[in-house]
């Protein structure tokens, strides 16, 4: 279902025949919006799992209806060191505005508020969706331009993982038949046992897809368990060799279950694209999830750790908004309070804590009332100030000649969130490296 990712670091090792093409399929560009932000460094790329039951994936069970929707979807940024990527996993019950889209017959829908995320996969009514909707959607919520964007039926996600021989997942607890499909109205067969275990086809299909019966039966649980799933199958075909006998079998079924934009519409382009995934370690590719909470039984956007969450990725930095990536970036960092505001450097330093930072100490500076913070690095520190920017917007970061890195709070410092007390109501849920333990993390939700 989310496996487009995976279809694009194999496809860079370059064993592709051109008979592949045929097996390929665009949607229409003139839906695109022509209102888009602008270019910004790396490449963010929008992976959507469409869970229609139309043609091939009636058989595949999960629900009735023809019409094409969005049961799950990402943004990826490739970092422009081409070392690096974050995959960002945006909710499906997300209230959010879907700005105009075009239907079938040419006309434009009407901008529409607090809408369904995966709503917008659904406008026009038809079997393949409507990509350029969701796609003009996330644009909006992000301000960041989708460079490209890829659609993965559920028959191609079942043959993917055939092709590769089944992929390692864990489960926190047993699951039965009925929590697969709570209309069943009893238990029955356990269809899951906890713990690890190897799964394909329809098993796998049924991993990814099940949310009721574990934790509390929603759907960030289960992306929590897609994004392990994900990484489990990108460490099994990378520790198999990326051969042809492994990777021609696995392409053909990906390229048969793909949707793309017209600008990765032949084999030639996806793997131009893809090339840029080939120097990623497992290490640093990571999951998260934007910044959320629950509305009743829907999901709201957390401001403004999304909005810091998507403008470290504009500036091409590390997803900051996000707990746990901050680590990655974090570092040991003097902090001096020169805000004037009570409790101010209380709440900034447990905040830095909380997302993975060092405090080396906190120095009050009781003669000084400064507006604007300020970010202080010495030599090789750049990386680690950008990252500390995302949790100081409106900060003023210059490079000194003195060692380390320091933090000098000024009110503006007011603004950032107070350190979240319980994951229920996270504005993020955590952070997951591709080399991750499976069975780490999944219990929630």
């Amino acid at each position: 279902m989310t496996l487009a990712l995976l279809l694009l670091l194999v496809l860079g090792a370059g064993w592709i025949v051109l008979e592949l093409n045929g097996n390929i399929s665009t949607f229409d560009a003139d839906g695109i919006a022509r209102d888009r932000p602008g270019a910004a460094a790396g490449q963010n790329v929008l992976v959507i799992g469409s869970d229609s039951r139309a043609g091939g994936n009636r058989a595949l069970g999960g629900g009735t209806g023809d019409v094409g929707r969005s049961d799950t979807a990402f943004l990826l940024h490739v970092y422009e060191d081409g070392a690096h990527a974050t995959a960002v996993s945006i909710p499906r019950d997300t209230l959010l505005e879907i700005p105009p889209c075009r239907l079938p017959d040419g006309g434009w829908t009407s901008t529409r508020s607090r809408a369904m995320f995966n709503s917008a996969f659904t406008v026009g009514g038809t079997p393949e969706g409507n990509p350029a909707c969701t796609q003009n959607t996330v644009e909006k919520l992000t301000g960041l331009r989708v460079d490209h964007t890829v659609v993965v039926d559920f028959a191609g996600f079942s043959a993917m993982t055939d092709a590769v021989g089944g992929v390692e997942v864990c489960l926190p607890q047993d699951v039965r038949q009925g929590d697969l499909d709570p209309n069943r109205g009893s238990p029955g067969e356990v269809i899951f046992h906890k713990g690890r275990q190897t799964v394909s086809g329809r098993k796998a299909l049924d991993y990814v897809r099940v949310r009721h019966g574990i934790g509390d039966g929603s759907d960030i649980g289960r992306i929590r368990r897609q994004q392990a799933f994900i990484a489990s199958m990108i460490k099994k075909v990378r520790s198999q060799g990326l051969n042809p006998t492994t990777l021609l079998p696995l392409a053909d079924a990906a390229t048969k279950s793909l949707t793309v934009d017209p600008g990765l519409g032949s084999v030639d382009r996806l793997l131009s694209f893809a090339m840029s995934f080939k120097n990623i370690d497992l290490h640093d590719i990571t999951f998260v999830t934007m910044p959320w909470r629950y509305e009743g039984d829907r999901v709201a956007v957390v401001q403004p750790d999304a909005d810091v969450l998507w403008a470290a990725l504009k500036g091409d930095r590390p997803a900051a908004g996000a707990t746990g990536d901050a680590k990655r970036a974090g570092g040991r960092v003097a902090v001096t309070d020169a805000s004037g505001v009570p409790g101010l450097a209380g709440r900034a330093t447990a905040r830095l804590k909380e997302q993975g930072w060092s405090v080396a100490g906190v120095r009050p500076d009781e003669g000084r009332a400064e507006g604007t913070t300020v970010i202080e690095f010495g030599p090789g520190r750049a990386g680690q100030a950008r990252a500390l920017a995302g949790l100081f917007p409106g900060a003023f970061v210059r490079g000194t000649a003195a060692e380390g890195l320091s933090v000098t709070l000024g009110r503006d410092a007011a603004s950032v969130p107070a350190p979240r007390a319980e994951p229920a109501s996270a504005a993020s849920d955590g952070t997951r490296a591709a080399d991750d333990n499976p069975c780490s993390g999944l219990s929630y939700g």
